[in-house]
């Protein structure tokens, strides 16, 4: 038996054990709390301390019980953060983004959306995160899949733009997924099926483009389809699969075929401004669930089923501005619910049916815009809409009669106009030679600036075959404005800042049509007439090869059309993506480092930039700055040449010595491979 001593020892042993495992137990839970406390006070840092999260400045206690506004919620479960949502106060109020900060639009320039990501995915047990409104820029980095609990996901309103990452597939518990009103500018992938329990795509005001993926019918979770406002084209695909989907938004796109079958638990459509064509399937008036139907602004004809009038829950009919013809029955029902419907702008004649009357207080009817018998003064006539009729009744053997003999046509329109362009080809390069002859004496007593000879300028041409071939894809040369430039890097802001060289600074910039180019400040260390600058450019534009980097034009600023003199002349190169050549030599990066084969391979498309630049055109190329750093490297790592010619602008002409440097360059870039000089210098 226990003694009392005992039982007392043993009952204050217990208490102990007790109190540890409370003390131990509180610690942790505490820890785990600072720790995800932390993670929000870096998450507020990296969005740059906005209105919204003021509250969170001075706060020491536990975030979970945080009184908030309603723009803020974090909910907890377990000790961790399972809910976050964010409504800042940056709204998307730019039609244009090009990928770089704005000022009080955007984050400012030092924002990194990839460091943002990294913080945000140590909260792993999120469920419900919600960023709205933030002014987060930038692509969507691949790392937001760390998140695995996700279930929801709002992003809207941002200013995130390329595509979506492929690793967000591996999101299986996500069910709803918002990127509304932000920049995407790819596909939708196809792996959206990968998504087994979405219910809500909601992808809304962004520049998608391509089609609707083939793999969205799958998503049998689905309940709302939400992709207005982007440009999609194509097919819209067989949706009667998704016996769940109750909302389908297709407004403001360039889907341009059919209307496909639809499910039939649908209760609200809008596919308004598209191109769809062909008629209005009478499926569409078997939708009993049915409650607002928007097909305007399309490009549907025929008569539309009376059925999508008398619908049990239709309220809202809007079939405006197609090409639908026809006479609607006087016996047309409609359905109670009906408040509203919209057939103005199409091709219907006849009387109006009873359950229309446009003086009706139960329902709002627009009509204007047809060949209708009741109101004339808000109507074509009668002959407008039958001529439109008449013109759809060719039959199919005229029609295609008729497009045969159009094709024709064309087809002997293009061949005249090619023999033409041919002989007058022919007949201009046939006299060409003699023009310039008689008139080159005249250039050359006007002028012959910087030590080149004006007969050489105006008979400077490309006789390399290589650099033809190089230049069949190439873009014109062209002259940009200041303005077009200021736009393409956002008025040279220091984030499109490449770096600088003793010719000048170097920008990055994405022109109007997509195209990311680098532009040359070249700060002139003489004056320049405008005359004599747009000789010497002439020249420098004729200089095309393979392996030298693309001069897509020019911008002269600083001087006018008077021929005042120039100090700064804009260079527009091609953008070539993948570095120079140093950093692929460079022992600091050995994972960079390339094979002495492919260091050989790249340096022989170098030697014939040089070898064009010395021989192949008139008169000779000199002087062409080859250093490591100048040998660039585009996305299929192909050598190309650049600050070449710079030397036709600049009037340096030490030849000889330039001559030398060229050749001496390659060889010591060469120099762990001996058997390599000979080689290469006989190349």
């Amino acid at each position: 038996m226990f003694s009392s001593w005992d039982l007392q020892m043993s009952c204050s042993n217990v208490v102990v054990m007790v109190v540890l495992s409370w003390i131990f137990f509180a610690s942790i839970t505490h820890q785990l709390r600072s720790y995800e406390t932390q993670i929000l006070l870096q998450l507020r840092k990296h969005l740059e301390y906005p209105m919204r999260l003021a509250d969170w400045e001075n706060y020491n206690g536990d975030f979970c019980n945080l009184s908030s506004p309603p723009q803020i919620s974090i909910k907890c479960e377990n000790n961790s953060v399972i809910e976050l949502r964010i409504m800042g106060d940056k709204p998307v109020n730019v039609s244009e983004f090009i990928g770089f900060a704005i000022p009080n639009q955007t984050l400012s320039g030092g924002f990194s959306i990839d460091s943002f990501v990294t913080t945000l995915t140590r909260l792993t047990s999120l469920r419900v995160l919600s960023l709205v409104s933030l002014g987060m820029w930038g692509t969507l980095p691949e790392k937001i899949h760390r998140l695995y609990s996700l279930e929801a996901l709002d992003m809207s309103s941002n200013f995130i733009f390329g595509s979506i990452p492929s690793e967000m597939s591996r999101l299986v518990k996500l069910q709803t997924f918002t990127l509304d009103g932000n920049f995407f500018n790819d596909t939708i992938p196809e792996w959206l099926n990968s998504l087994t329990n979405l219910t809500v795509l909601s992808l809304k005001n962004n520049r998608f483009k391509g089609q609707i993926p083939s793999t969205v019918p799958r998503i049998t979770t689905l309940i709302e389809v939400v992709l207005s406002h982007n440009f999609l084209s194509g097919k819209l695909p067989d949706l009667s699969s998704l016996s769940n989907l109750r909302l389908l938004d297709l407004r403001e796109n360039h889907l341009d075929s059919q209307l496909s079958p639809l499910p039939k638990g649908l209760t609200n459509i809008f596919l308004s401004n598209n191109s769809f064509s062909g008629s209005i399937p009478d499926q569409l008036g078997k939708l009993n669930e049915l409650q607002r139907l928007d097909l305007s602004n399309n490009h549907l004809s025929g008569m539309p089923p009376t059925e999508l009038f008398s619908m049990p829950n239709i309220n809202y009919l809007n079939l405006s501005s197609n090409m639908l013809s026809g006479s609607l029955p006087q016996h047309l029902k409609c359905g109670d619910a009906l408040s509203l419907v919209d057939i103005s702008d199409n091709r219907l004649i006849g009387a109006l049916p009873t359950c229309l009357d446009i003086d009706s207080d139960k329902r709002v009817v627009k009509t204007s815009g047809n060949c209708l018998s009741f109101d004339t003064r808000s109507q074509h006539p009668e002959s407008y809409c039958k001529d439109t009729e008449k013109d759809k009744g060719l039959s199919s053997g005229k029609k295609i009669a008729l497009f045969a003999a159009v094709i024709g046509g064309i087809v002997v329109i293009v061949v005249l106009l090619l023999v033409s362009g041919l002989l007058f080809f022919c007949k201009r390069h046939k006299t060409e030679r003699t023009v310039v002859q008689h008139f080159t004496p005249k250039i050359l007593q006007d002028d012959a600036p910087l030590g080149i000879s004006a007969e050489l300028l105006a008979n400077a041409r490309i006789i390399s075959q290589a650099a033809k071939l190089g230049t069949q894809s190439a873009p014109a040369y062209r002259v940009f404005s200041i303005e077009e430039l200021g736009e393409a890097t956002d008025n040279f802001h220091p984030l499109a800042y490449l770096g600088e060289s003793p010719l000048g600074k170097v920008y990055k910039g994405r022109l109007a049509n997509d195209t990311n180019v680098a532009i040359r400040s070249l700060a002139l260390c003489r004056k320049y007439s405008i005359q004599n600058l747009k000789q010497h450019l002439d020249l420098l534009s004729k200089l095309r090869h393979p392996h030298l980097v693309g001069l897509l034009g020019h911008c002269i600023d600083g001087g006018r059309q008077d021929d005042s003199s120039v100090h700064r002349l804009l260079l527009v190169y091609e953008f070539v993506p993948n570095g120079n050549f140093c950093a692929y030599l460079s022992d600091t990066s050995p994972e960079k480092a390339l094979k002495w084969s492919d260091r050989l391979g790249l340096l022989i498309g170098v030697s014939k930039a040089v070898h064009f630049l010395h021989t192949g055109v008139i008169p000779p190329c000199y002087n062409n700055r080859l250093k490591t750093n100048n040998i660039l490297l585009d996305e299929h790592r192909i050598a190309k040449l650049s600050d070449y010619g710079i030397s036709i602008i600049t009037d340096e002409t030490e030849k000889a010595e330039v001559c030398f440097l060229d050749i001496w360059t390659i060889l010591v870039v060469t120099r762990a491979m001996p058997n390599t000089y000979n080689v290469f210098f006989v190349g």
